[in-house]
Formats: C-alpha cells, structure tokens, sequence
C-alpha cells in the first residue's frame, strides 16, 4: 500500500512543480546566437555555410554540389513549386500565369485535356546526350530519379525550308542541304574532326587549332557559306558569328561532342527528361536533402543582409534571420541590391497544337536552329516541339515553344519565321523576359548570382555558367569525370 504524504509533502511537492515551470519559462524558445538582430528568431538552424535563394536549375545543381562536397546548405524560394522561372506547369498554373491568376475555362480542358495530362516547361532547354549536363547528372548519380528519352531530329532553318542537320556520313549523302560536290567536302571535314585527337599531333595534320582561326580551317575544306552556317550554329551551337575568327579548337571539339551524341542514341544528338524539365531541379535537390541539406518553400526572402564593409553575412524573411557564408541565387534576389545589370531581353512563345510541325515526317520531338544569317539578324530563332512522347502533354496534342533574343520594339514580329514553320495554332501565350547578370564576380560581397536563362534551346550555355560559379564559390575545379555522390539510393544501393 502506498504511503500518504501529508499536507507538507503535497506543499512541497506544489512549490517544486512551481519553480520548475518559472524555469521553463524563463528559458528562450528559441536558439540564441550572439548576431540575432533584436525581435529576430533565428531560421531554421540559423547557420549555414552556403544559403542558396531560388529552386532554378542552376540553384539547385549548385546546392546538390555543395552538399556532397560536405557544405551545409539552406535552400529557400518564395514560390510553393521547384524550378522558379524554368518550372514545368500544368494547364491551371499555365493559364493563370498569363491571365492574371484566372482560371481556364472547362472548354480548354474539354480541347487540350486534363491537368494531369501536362508538364509545360516555361524555359525548355534539350540536353546533349555527351555534354556537360549529362555529365552532372552522372558526377552527382541524380540519373537515379530521372529518365530521359532522345529527341527524334534537330533540324536547321535555310530559304524558308527546314532541312535535318546531317552529322554522319550517311546523312551527308542522303540530306538534301548540300550540292552533290559540297557533300564531298563535308565529308571529308567530318572525317578530319572525327579522327582529330588533341593529344596525338599525327591526328592533326599539320594544323595547330591553337592558332588556326575556324575560318582558316572551313578554307581549307572550300565549304560554302550554307554549309559553315549550320555546321557553326546548329552543330556547334555557337551563338553568332564571332567565332569564326577565334582559334578553331573549342568549335571543333563541338562539333566532334555533336557527333558523339548522334551516334550515342542514332536519331538525334539530345535527350529530354520524361514528364518535363522540372524534375531536373528536383533530382539535384533531392540530392542536397539526402547530404543533410534544408529545404523550405513558400519562403520569402525580405531583405539580403550586409555587414559595414558591404559583404553579405544573413537573409532575412519576416522576423527570422539565418546566417552565411556565401549566398547563391537568381538574379531577382539581388537586384533591390544593384548587384545586377540588364543585358537584353527574350521573348517566348508556348504554342499549343493538334499535329506535328510540317515537313519534319511527323515526329512527336525535335528541335529547330534559324541561323541569324538567314533573316539577316544578330541572334539566331530557337523551336523546341515535345509531345505526349515525353509525357508533357495529352496524347495527340504538342507544344512548341519558339524563342529568341529582342533586337527590335516588335519582339513577336521577329518570331514570326518560327511561329509560320508551326501550321495551325491552337493557342499560344506570348512573354518578353529581360535577362540580367550580375556586375561581379561574387568574391568580393559573398553574392555569387546566376545569369537569366538565354533564349538558347540546349543546356550548353547554362553548364557553362553552372561550372564558372562553382569554381568562383569554391576555388576548386569540377571534376565531371569522377562521382561525387557516394551516398546510397533510398532502396540501400
């Protein structure tokens, strides 16, 4: 039988419940660090080594990195959805995107099909099967949430016809791009890059591509004019006509990567992910949460916090305050900060259809170049047509999103070569998007800001800028040809 305590013991006992909740409540609710502003909590952790602003691809691919280079990392954006301005959407998010927040009427889904049905990349970027995006994606083993399906053709735009880009020899032959005497020189070309080896001189032939101007070198093989155009711009995807008068080495080894990718896959040197591009930037953040990072959307982003000498220390968002060493994000984070500039503008157009794209044998994926030259312009005309193939659409229905630099104050008159290749449109929603970068280098403010997407239709350019960041933040070079993640899949392998 227990013992009864008395009127003492149960007033003692009182006193000693008493004294114990004065000093829980006294305690502070929350972790005190020594530079919380006053009336501030501290987010999330409160410290981290790297806070990363924005789920864009090039956010996400930096944080995954970092975080299996065993940096902590805080991951924030103010939307509720991964991929910030290159998201995928489905029809309701598509339409209140351009309609002011609206909702499609039940007719469009009647035409177009169901939100399931649809994952519309608002930036569609196509992927060399054999260029350094691949490679991330292996370095860092994000393959494992993803799959990809090539894209059937890439084609090139020449005297308001579209021809496909020929890269093998028996393209050469059969293509009718070429002169039956140009076809000659172009194979001979393609067989010089195919055997060219920079570190075997036998393979050069006499040629130092160190020195030797890509010009030079289209001389010496007597190509024409046609033929320089869409082996620079459709194969080599250089962005204008600058290159030709550069060393020759890094425009060959272009076009030696394109050849690759064709022959890796036989229809097209690209791949695109199934179900859109957005998992991209969900795989790469998958990746930072496996190695410990800490992910939080619907998170504003109030204020980028400096110290006296100009260097970012925290960001701040509402009444929570988080401290770090470097800060990544897009450009629309920093600019109340002028930290970036405005180097143009791009205009896109989502295009809906019924059918495949004319006079391309009715395949449900490709891509097609417009040469600056041919429209006597400075940027090239970008199309990227996908389909329920992919499984971005509903079955029978495709998009083709058309895309290209501003250059005049009529920027959807310029994409009307594009939008004439395409036949009927079902519907279509036009944008123009200013592109900015940022004025420096980020070492000497800890801000370390990625370029706007380009109007470019394939990743190259924004690996480029992926890389050059990485390296700034770090101080190391990317090793792409070594695995970076050697974390288990979720299944133990």
């Amino acid at each position: 039988m227990a013992d009864f305590k008395g009127d003492d013991d149960v007033a003692a006992a009182a006193d000693a419940v008493a004294d114990v909740k004065l000093e829980e409540k006294n305690e502070p609710e929350f972790p005190q660090f020594p530079w919380l502003p006053p009336g501030k909590k501290p987010l999330a952790d409160g410290e981290y080594d790297c806070i990363v602003m924005g789920t864009g691809l090039k956010e996400c691919v930096l944080s995954g990195l970092l975080a299996t280079a065993g940096k902590k990392v805080l991951h924030v954006d103010r939307n509720s959805y991964y991929g910030a301005d290159s998201a995928s959407l489905n029809l309701s998010n598509l339409f209140a995107k351009f309609n002011n927040g609206k909702q499609p009427e039940q007719r469009i889904f009647d035409v177009l099909g169901q939100n399931r049905d649809y994952n519309v990349d608002l930036i569609p970027k196509c992927i060399m099967a054999c260029g350094k995006l691949v490679k991330m994606l292996i370095h860092t083993k994000v393959t494992r949430y993803l799959e990809f399906r090539s894209l059937d053709a890439s084609y090139v735009y020449r005297n308001g016809k579209i021809y496909k880009v020929p890269a093998t020899k028996m393209e050469v032959v059969s293509n009718g791009l070429l002169g039956l005497f140009e076809k000659r020189r172009m194979i001979n070309f393609l067989m010089y890059l195919q055997s060219y080896d920079e570190k075997k001189p036998e393979t050069h032939k006499g040629r130092d591509l160190t020195r030797m101007t890509m010009r030079q070198l289209y001389d010496e093989y007597g190509l024409e004019k046609g033929t320089r155009e869409f082996v620079g711009h459709a194969m080599a995807l250089q962005l204008n006509d600058d290159y030709m008068d550069k060393p020759a080495l890094s425009t060959v080894k272009a076009i030696i990567m394109y050849c690759y990718s064709v022959d890796r896959y036989g229809k097209s040197p690209y791949v695109y992910p199934m179900y859109g591009l957005g998992g991209l930037p969900e795989g790469f953040s998958r990746l930072c949460a496996i190695h410990g990072g800490t992910f939080m959307l619907n998170r504003s982003v109030d204020e980028v916090l400096f110290d006296d000498q100009g260097k970012a220390w925290g960001i701040r968002g509402d009444d929570e305050v988080a401290k770090g060493k470097i800060f990544i994000g897009d450009p629309s984070y920093f600019q109340p900060y002028s930290k970036t500039r405005e180097t143009g503008k791009v205009v896109r157009s989502i295009c809906f259809l019924n059918h495949p794209i004319p006079n391309t044998n009715d395949v449900d994926s490709l891509q097609i170049i417009i040469p600056s030259t041919q429209l006597n312009r400075k940027n090239d005309i970008y199309v990227v047509l996908i389909s329920n193939s992919h499984q971005v659409t509903a079955a029978g229905k495709y998009v083709a999103i058309c895309s290209t630099v501003v250059e005049t104050d009529q920027p959807m008159r310029e994409l009307a070569p594009a939008l004439g290749l395409l036949g009927t449109i079902m519907t279509r929603f036009d944008d123009v998007v200013p592109l900015y970068e940022p004025l420096s280098d980020g070492r000497a403010d800890n801000c370390y800001i990625s370029k706007s997407f380009d109007a470019t239709s394939h990743f190259e350019t924004t690996s480029l800028d992926v890389i050059d960041m990485y390296e700034r933040i770090t101080g190391e070079k990317l090793d792409l040809d070594k695995m970076a993640d050697s974390a288990p899949d979720e299944d133990g392998y």
